[in-house]
């Protein structure tokens, strides 16, 4: 592997972990940038995903052979630890070819520092972490221990070790079909004759899995077949139910996936407004609907507070989470999300369904979704919604465990990211009025 091409990984880690950014949108724009080759890119791509996969151990690891903390080194020394201690502890890249290809990656003044580390690193490295508790189980799966003592309190004993790993484990490319262009046979037989190897997807008929690659380059990509979403995410159109004709609501619609579901079931004689707080995310939108050849009204607008008025037939609020449900695109959601951040999320999630709530008509359907399973963003939060609201009758929708009044999706389980959804009936009872503040989530 190249200099440059350790280059490339060592900034991505970098930028991901100090800087907040997101692997997934990162990692392909850098490598479009870079000019290696397919070889090279593929190894950028792995170590950039093991390293972020597994930032728990690896820090445990650097810090007990360094005298400086973590967080007192620089960000360039600090990720090119990460990335030098992934490729000791996990790859079959020879330790001298680690050490040394990693150390020239770094500036000159902190080669001394990362050299030294890595090379006691490599002479003595840990012992595999061993034991039950949160922290030993974090080291090993790269869950944060808050999540993972989550996990204990939403699953058997004997199911927590599993589903903490499938959150690290990369998932397979989904493509969801737009039926709205194509029929689900036709698709998965394009696909077929391509070469590839389509899987129907378990939980939602219009999904095929595919084992990875490029979906643009896929056979009907151009024509607006196909969608990247995972299962979860079209298991949660499902539920929201919109039928052809149906004035539809998406509050939190960007990148817009969902939103392009949604419209091609409203079809063109219904009504979709995508909205979304940010205007640079609401730009996101137009050139998926436009490719899948769907259409729906823009808006940007705090959701807590709309600018838009209904009355919809039905509102879908995916709202803003921890995310940990998503790791398998993005890894470090597995340790980035803090527990003390949870409540004031939570308080955006029930502002935001509240208010969405009152463009409902009488009769509509509110669904609820995030793509996270801490109590404190899902059963929590629908539980002080039927507080604020009690015109909001929580309802029974079929799922993959059969009906429930809300449904856990699993990685472990059911092969998809994690996501939590629950459906409400808005009835025409009194609409009291409380401080959200008030509310507490645990």
């Amino acid at each position: 592997m190249s200099r440059s091409a350790r280059a490339v990984a060592l900034e991505v880690v970098r930028r991901v972990a100090d800087e907040g950014a997101y692997s997934n949108r990162l990692l392909p724009a850098t490598l479009g940038r870079s000019r290696l080759d397919e070889r090279d890119r593929a190894l950028v791509t792995e170590l950039v995903y093991g390293t972020l996969r597994h930032v728990p151990e690896l820090d445990a690891a650097i810090g007990a052979r360094a005298a400086r903390p973590l967080e007192r080194m620089t960000p360039g020394a600090r990720a090119a630890l990460r990335l030098g201690a992934y490729q000791l502890l996990h790859t079959r890249i020879p330790a001298h070819a680690a050490v040394s290809e990693t150390v020239g990656a770094v500036v000159a003044r902190e080669r001394g520092f990362v050299n030294a580390i890595l090379r006691r690193l490599a002479k003595d490295p840990p012992a595999p972490a061993k034991g039950h508790d949160d922290r030993r189980l974090s080291l090993r799966t790269g869950l944060a221990p808050w999540a993972v003592a989550e996990l204990r309190k939403l699953l058997p004993a004997d199911e927590v070790e599993g589903a903490a790993l499938a959150f690290g484990e990369r998932g397979p490319l989904t493509l969801r079909v737009n039926t709205c262009r194509v029929t689900v046979d036709d698709a998965e037989r394009a696909l077929a004759e391509a070469g590839h190897e389509p899987v129907r997807g378990a939980v939602h008929p219009s999904c095929l899995l595919l084992a990875g690659g490029d979906p643009t380059s896929l056979p009907g990509w151009e024509e607006g077949w196909f969608a990247v979403q995972d299962q979860a995410s079209a298991f949660v159109v499902e539920t929201l139910g919109v039928h052809a004709g149906e004035r539809a609501l998406d509050a939190c619609a960007a990148p817009g996936g969902k939103t392009a579901f949604v419209a091609c079931r409203a079809s063109h004689e219904g009504f979709t407004v995508a909205a979304d707080v940010s205007l640079t995310r609401i730009g996101l939108i137009p050139p998926l609907l436009d490719r899948l050849g769907v259409g729906a009204r823009l808006l940007a607008q705090d959701a807590t507070r709309p600018a838009v008025r209904g009355p919809f037939d039905r509102a879908l609020v995916d709202a803003p989470c921890s995310g940990i449900g998503s790791a398998r695109r993005r890894p470090e959601l597995l340790w980035r999300p803090r527990r003390e951040e949870l409540s004031k999320l939570a308080r955006l999630q029930v502002a935001i369904a509240v208010a969405s709530a009152d463009l409902v008509a009488p009769g509509g359907r509110v669904v609820y979704s995030v793509c996270t399973f801490p109590r404190g963003e899902t059963d929590a939060v629908c539980d002080a919604i039927v507080r604020r609201r009690p015109d909001l009758r929580p309802i029974e929708t079929p799922g993959p465990d059969g009906p429930a009044l809300r449904h856990r999706l699993w990685p472990h389980r059911h092969g998809t990211d994690g996501m939590f959804v629950a459906a409400f009936e808005r009835g025409a009872g009194p609409v009291p009025s409380s401080d959200p503040g008030e509310e507490t989530f645990d």
